[in-house]
């Protein structure tokens, strides 16, 4: 018998797993920081409880994985402080992310979150981790169709040329 049979949970990680899951969690504390900034500079109730939402997924996510780490021996990178709570009105107009703003950095971000997970999906060879990662793109997937459907309503979507026909000479 192998190393790679059995239990998942007593199969080592290998070193690809590893950083791909210690990186996705610094990734994920890098955006509840920005994320948490954020909540103070948005004025849409909507962009806010997205923006509490999306904190909560990634926070719960690196709970998951970050216990994965330890039972590795790895150590999780460090998260950073919660940010404190102010009013977008206290922010100046020059220094305030704007709703729209925001909305385009997070569809950003949920764009690279989705290749994030999939990366990881990738290389897994531990059913426990990639059923995480699984979840976590799927999760994000539907994070991201919400994003998209407030951009819509809102009007804050930033629309790429639309390519047409080509005209016949």
């Amino acid at each position: 018998m192998g190393v790679m049979n059995g239990n998942p949970k007593n199969e080592p990680l290998h070193y690809g797993e590893v950083i791909g899951i210690w990186s996705y969690v610094a990734a994920n504390n890098g955006l509840i920081s920005m994320y948490e900034a954020f909540v103070n500079h948005a004025g849409d109730r909507d962009l806010i409880s997205l923006l509490e939402d999306q904190i909560k997924m990634m926070k719960n996510e690196n709970t998951t994985v970050e216990k994965v780490l330890k039972e590795n021996g790895v150590t999780p990178p460090p998260s950073l402080p919660s940010r404190g709570k102010a009013s977008a009105d206290e922010i100046p107009p020059g220094a305030r992310f704007m709703d729209p703003e925001i909305a385009a950095i997070m569809a950003a971000n949920s764009g690279l979150g989705l290749v994030s997970c999939s990366q990881v999906l990738g290389q897994c060879m531990r059913e426990d981790v990639a059923m995480h990662f699984m979840k976590f793109h799927t999760d994000r997937a539907t994070a991201g169709g919400r994003l998209l459907e407030l951009t819509k309503d809102k009007g804050w979507l930033i629309m790429p040329p639309l390519h047409g026909q080509k005209k016949e000479d």
